[in-house]
């Protein structure tokens, strides 16, 4: 049973991934299971080039992050489980006690981040009922989002990144993921509000 399993190896779901991760020594984060489907074959950073994204030199490529980001989760976080290759098909269940079936296995979890773009393609079976027109994309590129408060979609499953209706910039995706981990760390911590920050003192 994982306490959270994030869909989506993104900027978002990496984001995200990333924040919980670095919560692992707050006593009621240090016993969370975690995971992340970090499936990235289609992510848009696959064709990105960064310039004007704060912290990232310039010229920067998508596809370097993506790459480098499974790196940096594994070598920082290898308490967060990865798993590759796998495409969410369907959610069952209700929060608590909520099961992802994938093209190759299912996992129990007590809640789940959603992050894994707005392409008109999503076919999640469990969300489809949440979704609705992009309401932040040109209505040609017919994106879509799912339908949310504060990134909430029902309880216990959150949606992050442009599936959450935000638009399509690196550090806007980036902070979604990680506003959605602090709501969860706050869960974590008995509703006390909280944030995870890493010093040199």
């Amino acid at each position: 049973m994982f306490d959270v399993l994030i869909i989506g190896g993104g900027v978002s779901g990496m984001s995200c991934a990333l924040v919980l991760g670095s919560a692992k020594n707050k006593k009621f984060a240090s016993d969370k299971k975690i995971g992340i489907f970090s499936h990235q074959k289609a992510s848009s950073l696959q064709d990105a080039l960064f310039n004007n994204a704060y912290g990232i030199p310039a010229g920067k490529l998508g596809s370097e992050l993506l790459s480098e980001s499974i790196e940096h989760l594994n070598q920082t976080y290898p308490h967060i489980t990865q798993i590759q290759n796998e495409k969410a098909l369907r959610i069952e269940g209700e929060i608590n006690n909520f099961t992802v079936v994938t093209n190759k296995n299912s996992y129990k979890t007590k809640a789940i981040v959603i992050g894994i773009g707005s392409a008109n393609t999503f076919d999640i079976e469990g969300l489809m009922q949440f979704v609705e027109p992009h309401k932040k994309a040109l209505p040609e590129k017919q994106r879509i989002q799912l339908k949310n408060d504060d990134h909430k979609v029902t309880e216990g499953i959150y949606v992050i990144g442009t599936l959450a209706g935000w638009r399509s910039q690196l550090a806007i995706a980036a902070g979604s993921g990680a506003a959605v981990a602090t709501d969860i760390l706050t869960l974590w911590n008995g509703g006390t509000q909280t944030h995870a920050h890493d010093s040199i003192r």
